[in-house]
C-alpha cells in the first residue's frame, strides 16, 4: 500500500488520483494486465469510493494504457472454491453498488477493452464517454463463468436482456460506434479526449446543487425499480427535499429575479 497526498486514505500502487478543481481523477492503473481486476485493485476501488472527501464534487474514472479494463483477472481465480467465488461476487456487488448510490456523479472514460468485470464496473457509473477504440464484450459463457458483480442487473436496464443474453452466449462483441447506437454509454468523442470531456461533464455536473445532483443518483435508479404509485411518492419526497436546500433557493431567487429585470426593462432586452 501506498499513501498519496493528493487523498486521505492510503490506496494501492494500481490505482492513483489527481485533483482538478474539486473533480478527483482516479486513474486504474494495471495498463500491463490492460487494468483486469485484481483483488487488490477491487478492494482499493472500494476504498477510494468509501472515502470520498467532502470538497470533491464529482469523479472521473479511466485506466492507464490502452484500455479501461479487461474484466477480473482470471489468474486469481481458484479452481473448486465456491466459497472464494461467491466472496469475490459479493465484493465486486458491493463496490458497484457504492458507485452507484454515490454522494457524487461518476464519470466512466471508457478506451480499448470494455470487458466482463470492466463492463460491469462501468456500467454502475453515471456517464459514460468512450472512445472510437473501445470495445465491449461479455466473455462470460465462452468461459464457463456468469457475470458476478451487478451486470445482470444494470446492462440488461441499458441494452436490453436480448442483446446481454447475445453477447453472453455467442461472446459477441461491439465496437464503439454500435455500443453507442444501443445505448451503453451517452457521449462518442475522438480519439485520446475522453478523458477531457469526462473532466468537463464532472464540472458542468459540479455546478447543480449538491442536494439536487444527490436526490438525482439516489432517487433515479430505485424510482425505476418501483411501481408508479410508489415511484411517484418518491419522485413527490425528492422534489422537496431538493428543493428545501437554501442553494437550490437562492438560485430559484437568483433566476427570478433576472426574469422579472428582463421584463421589466423598456425595451424587453
Amino acid at each position: 500500500m501506498t499513501t498519496t497526498s493528493k487523498w486521505p486514505v492510503a490506496l494501492p500502487t494500481c490505482l492513483s488520483v489527481e485533483r482538478q478543481q474539486t473533480v478527483a481523477v482516479l486513474t486504474l492503473s494495471r495498463p500491463e494486465k490492460r487494468n483486469a481486476l485484481s483483488d487488490e485493485l477491487v478492494l482499493g476501488l472500494q476504498t477510494f469510493f468509501s472515502s470520498i472527501p467532502e470538497d470533491v464534487t464529482a469523479v472521473v474514472m479511466h485506466g492507464a494504457g490502452d484500455s479501461f479494463c479487461a474484466g477480473l483477472d482470471l489468474n486469481e481465480v481458484k479452481e473448486g472454491d465456491p466459497r472464494k467465488s461467491l466472496n469475490t461476487s459479493l465484493i465486486g456487488q458491493r463496490l458497484n453498488d457504492t458507485i452507484q448510490y454515490l454522494s457524487v456523479p461518476v464519470i466512466a472514460v471508457l478506451r480499448g477493452a470494455v470487458i466482463g468485470g470492466g463492463l460491469e464496473l462501468a456500467a454502475a457509473a453515471h456517464i459514460r464517454v468512450a472512445e472510437p477504440s473501445a470495445y465491449f464484450a461479455l466473455p462470460e459463457g465462452v468461459r464457463g463463468i456468469f457475470l458476478g458483480s451487478g451486470g445482470s442487473v444494470r446492462l440488461p436496464r441499458l441494452i436490453g436482456t436480448a442483446r446481454v443474453m447475445d453477447m453472453m452466449l455467442t461472446g459477441r462483441s461491439y465496437g464503439a460506434e454500435d455500443a453507442y447506437r444501443i445505448g451503453l454509454f451517452q457521449y462518442l468523442v475522438a480519439q485520446d479526449e475522453g478523458l477531457s470531456k469526462g473532466v468537463e461533464l464532472a464540472l458542468t455536473a459540479s455546478r447543480n446543487a449538491p442536494l439536487a445532483n444527490y436526490a438525482i443518483i439516489q432517487g433515479l435508479p430505485r424510482i425505476v425499480e418501483e411501481g408508479p404509485h410508489n415511484g411517484l411518492f418518491t419522485e413527490a419526497l425528492l422534489s422537496t427535499l431538493a428543493q428545501s436546500d437554501e442553494e437550490a433557493k437562492r438560485r430559484l431567487r437568483d433566476f427570478l429575479d433576472r426574469k422579472m429585470n428582463k421584463v421589466a426593462r423598456p425595451d424587453g432586452a
